[in-house]
């Protein structure tokens, strides 16, 4: 029996100032599909300025919007290829 290895790289970016983070995240499938998602987050002005916590917010939104998306791409793919609506995938 022959097994494939596949591998995925996500690229994350990370803009910021003294109150918000914003991260895209982006991963380029075999097929040639790029999936883009975006994630905030914003620091209250009484919070201690974290870059790296604010960098880990807005990155796990991101990545959830990702897994969303990745999601919902496969659930096309399941219907188109089976001609009928596949059951939801609960995360």
């Amino acid at each position: 029996m022959m097994h494939t290895r596949v591998g995925w790289h996500v690229e994350m970016e990370f803009r910021e100032d003294d109150q918000h983070t914003q991260a895209v995240a982006l991963v380029r499938l075999p097929d040639g599909t790029e999936v883009r998602a975006r994630g905030h987050a914003s620091r209250h002005r009484t919070d201690v300025n974290q870059p790296r916590v604010g960098e880990e917010i807005a990155g796990a939104r991101a990545l959830n919007e990702l897994a969303m998306q990745l999601l919902t791409k496969a659930h096309e793919e399941i219907d188109q290829a089976s001609g009928r609506t596949s059951h939801p995938i609960h995360v």
